[in-house]
């Protein structure tokens, strides 16, 4: 359990904290290529739907052929779009690396293929809390990249900034071979399933759709706020300086609070847990877009949002095993994380496409507000008790 704890963190720290320091590419990129926030907006936008759509297939492979094998897939997909995203000299261009190359990368080296590996070698009493830990390592490597990509770009500038990320994220390949599984530990004791009988009992559940509903909210409020709150800071006067270090910070805070979200689980209703978050985004937005803007509010905000950031992603996932088994569950997890990504294409989309329309983000910010209540009431009706089925394997 611990190789898979360790190189599992390893590869979620690097997989998750190079992407988090995109939105600092914004405004070099668009300034020297003499394109509008809509174009590098969207391009990460199709990021994010792309990374949703191949994330259930990547899903099916690991569940059935070994997760380590999809990760050196992913390794070598997301080097290939750091480097052509560098030579892109078109929105198209951009469209392509930044948005196709990347979201396939993403898809095949975070959470949903790593997390898989874990149901299948943790035991449920700790898998919520395993899950945590892994989450917090994500959000350490946020808090440890933003940083080191800020200065990549102050010192070598972006292009070759990003050439040397597309190196960085070779190192995932090797990492992936400490999760290789033994081909029996890839069968699940218990009455097997097809792929389709997955698929048709898990989308007739009702507590299915609503976590999955759920998680569209999480994507608009987080890679909105990722990618657009640079720009937006200094859009009020702040240096870079301030948005790099909000960015630190929020990945900083969510080591704690994805953490905690993991513990938690172990010990109380994980959709209460879900709800709460939810609502305090939606708190944390509010003051912070009523309050005056300043260096200290920026640094305030990202703290309480750091701890609310990537806390959904454990008790999400171990709702999934808990409820429907761990033979399918890379693939599963996939589904619910493409509503996540269908809800992170429209926050940085439409952060983009209303700021260029009404030169504000006041619009998006009340909206994730919105939304973050609409979250926490669809969390409130999800039922966590095993399936029939999954009791009495376990009770087996």
């Amino acid at each position: 359990m611990t190789q898979v704890l360790v190189c599992g963190a390893a590869i979620v720290t690097l997989s998750m904290g190079i992407r988090h320091g995109f939105g600092l590419f914004l405004q070099p990129m668009t300034m020297d290529r003499g394109w509008s926030r809509e174009t590098f907006a969207f391009a990460l936008a199709l990021q994010n739907l792309v990374w949703g759509f191949t994330g259930p297939l990547a899903g099916v492979w690991a569940d059935r052929f070994g997760a380590w094998r999809v990760l050196i897939v992913g390794a070598l997909l997301y080097a290939g779009g750091l480097v052509t995203m560098a030579l892109a000299s078109s929105g198209l261009g951009l469209s392509g690396s930044a948005g196709v190359l990347l979201g396939m990368a993403q898809a095949g080296t975070t959470y949903a293929v790593i997390y898989g590996v874990i149901a299948r070698n943790v035991a449920p009493e700790k898998r919520s809390w395993a899950m945590g830990v892994t989450a917090a390592a994500g959000s350490f490597g946020q808090f440890l990249m933003v940083p080191v990509e800020n200065g990549l770009i102050g010192s070598l500038g972006w292009e070759t900034a990003l050439v040397v990320l597309g190196c960085t994220a070779l190192a995932i390949a090797p990492l992936a071979l400490g999760l290789r599984e033994p081909a029996h530990e890839l069968q699940v004791t218990g009455a097997k399933q097809s792929v389709g009988a997955a698929l048709r009992e898990a989308f007739g559940d009702r507590s299915f759709r609503w976590l999955t509903a759920g998680y569209f909210v999480c994507g608009f409020q987080v890679v909105f706020i990722g990618v657009h709150m640079p720009s937006y800071l200094k859009d009020h006067g702040l240096s870079p300086d301030v948005a790099s270090a909000s960015l630190a910070l929020i990945g900083l805070f969510n080591v704690f609070g994805t953490y905690a979200a993991g513990l938690l689980g172990q010990r109380l209703a994980k959709r209460h847990i879900l709800a709460a978050i939810y609502l305090l985004r939606g708190v944390a937005i509010t003051i912070f877009v009523l309050a005056p803007l300043t260096t200290a509010s920026v640094y305030v905000f990202s703290a309480v949002i750091g701890l609310l950031w990537l806390s959904t992603v454990p008790p999400t996932n171990a709702i999934v095993a808990q409820v429907f088994g761990v033979q399918y569950m890379s693939m599963l997890g996939g589904f619910v994380f493409l509503s996540h990504q269908v809800g992170s294409f429209a926050g940085v989309w439409l952060g983009g496409r209303l700021y260029d329309a009404s030169g504000s983000y006041d619009i998006v910010w009340w909206l994730a507000v919105l939304l973050g209540v609409l979250a926490a009431l669809a969390n409130l009706r999800v039922n966590e008790a095993p399936l029939g089925r999954v009791a009495a394997a376990q009770a087996a």
